[in-house]
């Protein structure tokens, strides 16, 4: 399972695998679950599923898994169909490895004991061997006979992940694997269960509904709403070209301002800016993130009132005053913003760049 490299325990690598799906529908109760939903996984590729709770992320891992059968459509491993019409490939025959959100630990096993679970095919000793390497790979060898009870949240983690790893899946399937831990100890599993990925080669789908987490761990994200994939791009590309505002606000909070197509021009309370295209009297929205907008001495660029300013750590949120408009800007300044000093009260300029400003 696993090689002396560099000095440490190194994950060995797999046989990716590419995963398919093909106009996907499930319904549950007469509801559409998902629809008509089709992508593919490219071989060692990693893919975040994202997307807000209901939208149909672990229905679709399930159905991967095969742990559910899709309504219509058809999901292919290395171009073999393993689920649609008159065929079903069994889950313990895809060789697709599953990390549930929960971790689904066996309560009566010590963590050795669960990571070596699914190699019941192998003679004991060499399944417990593979097992505590690894436990080892993860960090755990000083922890192979701790029960599941004594184990905190980010330990039972990465036995999950040791017992899926172990089985050398092609294609691992994780949900929401972070969710539970606080926020260091899910920066640090999740580090370390992305470089056992690249290490191992496998082709990876995970789910989770935060957007940062999705784009440090993804080579594409594929964002779902409502049960049909709206958008799959690399993380640079969906963030800075998103196909609609809902895609914008999922990734950040938005400055929404509205403008209107005057002369060929795009004209807001923030200026003006091209119109791409747009027919005269078009309406439009102009999206700004916080760090888009930058606060500058009084007299240069757009005149404005600081509202309020609190100091968040790395940054401060600022809430402006504009006039023209109806609800304040809020910006996003680091390290204090230097040319925008002030407190609530506080006359300031407000500067835009043009070519930060999304358009919908």
């Amino acid at each position: 399972m696993t090689e002396r490299f560099a000095g440490r325990l190194r994950a060995s690598a797999v046989i990716p695998a590419s995963l398919a799906f093909e106009a996907i529908t499930r319904r549950f109760a007469g509801e559409a679950a998902l629809s008509g939903v089709s992508f593919t996984v490219g071989e060692g590729e990693v893919i975040g599923l994202l997307g807000p709770s209901g939208c149909g992320k672990s229905t679709l891992l399930r159905l991967a898994a095969g742990i559910d059968v899709p309504d219509s459509g058809r999901i292919l491993l290395d171009g073999r169909e393993i689920a649609g019409p008159g065929r079903f490939v069994e889950p313990e025959e895809r060789g697709i490895g599953l990390v549930f959100q929960d971790y689904a630990l066996f309560p009566h096993l010590d963590a050795l004991g669960n990571a070596a679970f699914g190699l019941g095919g192998l003679p004991r000793r060499e399944a417990l061997a593979i097992a505590d390497a690894a436990l080892q790979r993860v960090g755990l060898g000083h922890r192979l006979r701790a029960m599941p009870q004594e184990l905190s949240g980010g330990e039972q983690q990465r036995v999950a992940l040791a017992r899926a790893i172990v089985a050398r899946p092609r294609v691992l399937l994780m949900d929401e694997p972070f969710s539970n831990l606080d926020r260091r100890m899910r920066d640090q599993v999740r580090d370390q269960t992305i470089a056992i990925l690249r290490e191992t080669g496998a082709t990876a789908l995970v789910v989770t509904h935060d957007p940062e987490e999705a784009m440090m761990i993804s080579d594409r994200i594929a964002l779902m709403r409502a049960g049909r994939l709206v958008q799959i791009a690399p993380p640079r590309e969906i963030y800075a070209r998103p196909a609609d505002l809902d895609v914008a606000r999922f990734f950040c909070d938005l400055n929404e301002v509205e403008a209107e197509v005057r002369g060929g021009r795009l004209v807001s309370p923030l200026g003006v800016f091209p119109a791409g295209g747009r027919a005269e009297g078009a309406r439009a929205v102009l999206a700004l993130r916080p760090q888009a907008i930058r606060l500058a001495p009084a007299g240069q660029g757009l005149p404005g009132r600081v509202l309020d300013r609190r100091f968040i750590g790395e940054a401060e949120l600022v809430d402006l005053v504009v006039e023209g408009l109806d609800q304040p800007l809020r910006a996003r300044i680091q390290g204090g913003g230097a040319g925008g000093g002030g407190g609530p009260g506080a006359e300031i300029g407000v500067e835009i760049g043009a070519d930060e400003v999304l358009i919908f």
